[in-house]
């Protein structure tokens, strides 16, 4: 598969796109005011400690605690199935079956069950993965009853997850600094590789060079880059992480709670360090103070690799040259039409992330059956890299087209199970229910990449629609009858939005006449364009205040 990372630069923004086989596959955006935070390091204090949800909630200096699970708390969870001991080597070669997510932004994430987190056709987790699981539910129980959180307390956490929507962001206390070839993990002894590294032998090799390095009570998780790399460049890679924790401790003895202590890399870093490997065959970069920064970095990293990075100097935008540009603009829109003709409906509640597959002029055809089939399967593969492309994560619900036969359905799963192996991020699929729906999470880590580019409407509050002028007016008078049965004045004002002043005016008779007589009250209408359609505010002339609240 042919990789490409394009990266376009403007002064108040950063775009990176990773195209796959000329497609784009995923998108990174920077911001001012929308900076990356996974992997920074914050000295908190414990806020509220909630043993009824197995939770801590910490102050980070942020408008919002930041969320620490019990489980997260001295744990390197995250990373254990990443890990092999020396006495497991027996089990490597069975093993190596199972891949490994590479890292999203600066995390290695772990994956277990088959292949990409994805589970048997039957549905149910092999043994493996069962015991995984098991493991897990007993270290959480473990971490739970040995907590000892005291409100007030000082602790040092990392941001594993961004803030998404009223939620803040969620951090832990296993703290692990990536590197380029390695990830420190302070206060523990393991050394683990990663299971995409393809030779036992060089597993072996690289765990052994690497436990001579380590300092004593650090340990590492070997990337899948460090394939073929040197001793010197893992040992320089070492030593770049050990003087950046030596720094990191040195901050915490001065710095007092909440404050930042150590700010991870920016997303251009973080995806070159990440992601540029054999694979990736070009990296593009439109802006030269950018394309200098990453060939030094290049230089020092992979040498060899070194001429894969140009300079874009054509006229022409570099995002409209590669299609990018396009496929952001479908991105930003619910609809995503498929070469078949039918197309995806993509709509997020609260909860859960809903696709509708349709089959549009497509269901014309003959043989109903082999039609569906094709377009599901083209709607699979599409379902898949927008649910990358957006950076979708939680609950994800496909709505399929209707297949009768059980063949054709696993066909749709087993397409899917291929393509998502794909995606750097955890995901786990279930077959098709008899409803025609597939069911799926997505490890989320920051928010949807939409929001990047779009901010809710400050009519609609984000909902799509507004309460109709005839309620607005509605609600209008009703305070008004409140108003009138509590106090005998005669004088009001009332601001609306200039389309409500419009509609209460409109008329020989006004409707808002109407309610004056009615009432026997004498309202000044003043058209106020800040106020959102469906609100209003009333003045008391003679007490010369907002009395909107009183009467609601």
């Amino acid at each position: 598969m042919k990789k490409d990372i394009i990266i376009n630069s403007t002064a108040n923004e950063h775009r990176i796109a990773i195209l796959e086989d000329g497609k784009t596959a995923e998108l990174f955006v920077e911001t001012p005011g929308k900076d990356r935070n996974v992997g920074d390091i914050y000295l908190g204090k414990v806020a509220k400690v909630m043993p009824g949800i197995r939770a801590a909630f910490v102050d980070i200096g942020m408008g919002q605690d930041a969320f620490l699970h019990f489980s997260d708390i001295g744990s390197i969870e995250e990373y254990s199935s990443l890990f092999e001991e020396d006495e497991d080597e027996k089990e490597e070669e069975a093993a190596e079956a199972v891949t490994e997510t590479v890292p999203q932004g600066s995390n290695d994430v772990a994956q277990v069950g088959g292949g990409n987190g994805v589970p048997p056709a039957n549905g149910q987790s092999d043994g493996r993965e069962r015991r995984h699981n098991q493991q897990r539910r007993h270290h959480s129980a473990q971490n739970f009853s040995q907590v000892n959180l005291q409100k007030g307390q000082e602790i040092l956490v990392q941001i594993t997850k961004e803030p998404i929507g009223k939620k803040g962001v969620r951090v832990r206390s296993a703290i692990s600094l990536p590197g380029r070839f390695l990830v420190l993990i302070p206060f523990d002894g393991k050394v683990g590789v990663s299971k995409k590294l393809a030779s036992f032998k060089e597993k072996r090799r690289l765990r052994k060079v690497v436990r001579t390095m380590l300092p004593k009570g650090f340990g590492a998780i070997i990337r899948t880059v460090a394939d073929g790399k040197t001793d010197e460049m893992l040992q320089q890679d070492l030593d770049d992480l050990v003087k950046t924790w030596e720094g990191i401790e040195k901050a915490v003895k001065s710095a007092k709670a909440p404050a930042l202590i150590y700010k991870d890399m920016n997303t251009t870093s973080s995806v070159i360090r990440d992601l540029f490997q054999e694979t990736v065959e070009h990296v593009v970069v439109d802006e030269k103070k950018l394309f200098k920064e990453i060939r030094t970095y290049v230089q020092w990293m992979s040498p060899d690799m070194l001429n894969r990075v140009e300079y874009y100097r054509e006229k022409e935008p570099v995002f409209d040259k590669y299609g990018i540009e396009k496929d952001i603009q479908v991105l930003l829109s619910k609809k995503v039409w498929l070469k078949s003709g039918g197309y995806l409906f993509i709509e997020k509640t609260e909860a859960m992330t809903v696709i509708d597959v349709n089959s549009g002029r497509y269901a014309a055809k003959r043989e109903q059956e082999l039609n569906s089939l094709r377009t599901n399967l083209e709607a699979a593969r599409e379902v898949c890299r927008q649910v990358r492309l957006r950076d979708i994560g939680g609950l994800i619900v496909v709505d399929f087209i209707d297949l009768e036969d059980d063949k054709n359905q696993k066909k749709i799963y087993d397409e899917m199970k291929k393509e998502l192996r794909r995606d750097r991020a955890k995901v786990t699929v279930l077959p098709m229910t008899e409803f025609g729906l597939v069911q799926m999470t997505r490890q989320r880590i920051r928010q949807n990449v939409q929001l990047s580019f779009s901010e809710a409407c400050p009519t609609c509050g984000g909902t799509g629609q507004v309460q109709s002028k005839t309620s607005t007016m509605n609600h209008i008078e009703r305070w008004i009858k409140r108003f009138k049965t509590e106090k005998r004045e005669f004088r009001l004002e009332l601001r609306v939005h200039p389309t409500i002043a419009e509609y209460l005016s409109d008329g020989t008779i006004s409707r808002l006449t109407k309610l004056q007589f009615k009432f026997f009250v004498k309202v000044k209408l003043v058209p106020d364009p800040a106020l959102p359609a469906e609100e209003f505010k009333f003045f008391s002339v003679k007490q010369q205040k907002d009395i909107t609240d009183q009467y609601k």
